[in-house]
């Protein structure tokens, strides 16, 4: 399946948000995620099912002031 993560093109033989994130090694509860603009929660993550050309953003929070 082809997938746009943070603009990048992936090919990714993953079915569901949680699947991609672990393939691409995205790891901890820090994570916001987003697929084609609307968040999705951490807890929805293993039953958002993807399809082929979704966008996906992964964003982690800055520190600073």
């Amino acid at each position: 399946m082809k997938l746009t993560i943070n603009g990048e093109e992936h090919e990714l033989p993953a079915a569901t948000l949680a699947e991609a994130l672990a393939l691409l090694e995205y790891e901890g509860d820090w994570l916001a995620t987003a697929v084609n603009g609307e968040l999705v929660h951490r807890a929805d993550r293993e039953n958002h099912h993807l399809r082929d050309r979704d966008r996906i953003e992964v964003l982690s929070p800055m520190q600073g002031g």
